[in-house]
């Protein structure tokens, strides 16, 4: 009896171990990015809230470096302007390279 107590209790432990590992695996690679962004934004436009926040995708742009988009919808004297923010990185020593923001009033 103490034998099965022991053997799943053992189960029981490897698997909760796994679970934990995939949380972790799940987290996106650009979090990082997305999160300096959304400073950006917030500095930029101090008196609005950000709103529709949207990961836009990542290009390649050679072996080491990529460059992550995020879009945000933000209204400038009541007028919606969709704001694009594109981060150069170093996906090898995970730097920042380079940042630009975009603006363009929605139609």
């Amino acid at each position: 009896m103490k034998k099965y107590f022991f053997a799943i209790t053992v189960t029981l432990t490897l698997l909760m171990g796994t679970q934990r590992l995939d949380v972790n695996a799940q987290t996106p690679d650009y979090e990082k990015y997305g999160k300096i962004a959304t400073a950006v934004i917030n500095e930029d436009f101090p008196d609005e809230t950000v709103r529709n926040y949207r990961y836009m995708g990542r290009k390649q742009i050679d072996d080491r470096q990529v460059l992550d988009s995020f879009q945000y919808k933000v209204s400038v004297n009541k007028k919606p302007v969709i704001i694009t923010v594109q981060v150069a990185h170093d996906v090898k020593n995970d730097r920042l390279l380079s940042l630009s923001v975009t603006e363009q009033l929605q139609q």
